[in-house]
């Protein structure tokens, strides 16, 4: 397994990136991973004086969430596969008692259930169902393929698609905080590639029998690049501008 080291802002001008470069992003709320990919790759071709830069992503990273994003460049970008086998961990806030189509705040409640019966005990008593190997079935609303095209496409086009489960393992789950008078659960979760955090709050609601969606979350590391390692647009901007000549 590879192992990322923290960008050093200090040695960021004498970075190759059309040899290759890997960096790591705080990727900004309503960003997609591939908006962080192409803005870079703008900016470093912009700031460099040519027009192509091979430049990839190492696991996708839902609109909605914030958090670490790994891009690669140049010749680094085969890389990607081994970095997205890299363990992740996440911080997540579900709202308990009702549901969306797309398990997050992308869509607007269709549901909503019963939460009287919910406690701290019981959250204490399902939570730790989760940690293990787990089957998980992807949200409508990904990046899942179907017959060559993406699930999130053809969910928005109204179809119907069957997805199949797929293996994953729940490495960690920490309760930070559950509020009884809000239903709102945070959890800490360390899991491998392929887990998707909105599924696991739909099934997390169902096991307690009541609902679930997923109001923030935060990919807080990746590998051993951890968020605190990450450098914002705002500071990569001032970087390409003072730094890189």
């Amino acid at each position: 397994m590879l192992s990322i080291a923290s960008v050093q802002v200090s040695l960021l001008s004498y970075m190759d990136f059309v040899e290759g470069e890997i960096l790591a992003f705080d990727k900004p709320y309503r960003w997609t991973s591939f908006d962080v990919v192409g803005k870079a790759r703008w900016m470093l071709c912009k700031k460099l004086g040519i027009k192509k830069l091979k430049v990839g992503h190492s696991g996708t990273l839902d609109p909605l969430a914030t958090g670490v994003v790994v891009v690669c460049t140049g010749k680094k970008t085969k890389l990607i596969d081994d970095l997205q086998a890299h363990q992740k961990e996440y911080v997540a806030t579900l709202q308990l008692g009702s549901t969306t189509p797309s398990f997050d705040l992308e869509k607007d409640i269709d549901a909503t259930y019963p939460t009287s019966h919910i406690t701290r005990s019981l959250i204490d008593e399902v939570i730790p169902t989760f940690v293990g190997e787990q089957w998980q079935v992807p949200p409508m609303f990904s990046a899942v393929k179907v017959d060559g095209k993406r699930a999130y496409k053809l969910a928005r086009q109204g179809e119907d698609v069957e997805l199949k489960a797929k293996l994953l393992v729940i490495d960690e789950i920490d309760i930070l905080r559950f509020d009884e008078q809000t239903m709102q659960l945070e959890l800490r979760i360390v899991c491998s590639k392929g887990t998707y955090i909105r599924a696991l709050a739909r099934d997390i609601g169902k096991r307690l029998n009541s609902g679930a969606h997923l109001i923030a979350l935060r990919r807080t590391r990746v590998g051993d690049v951890r968020v605190e390692d990450c450098i914002t647009f705002e500071q990569f901007t001032n970087l390409i501008d003072n730094e890189i000549k």
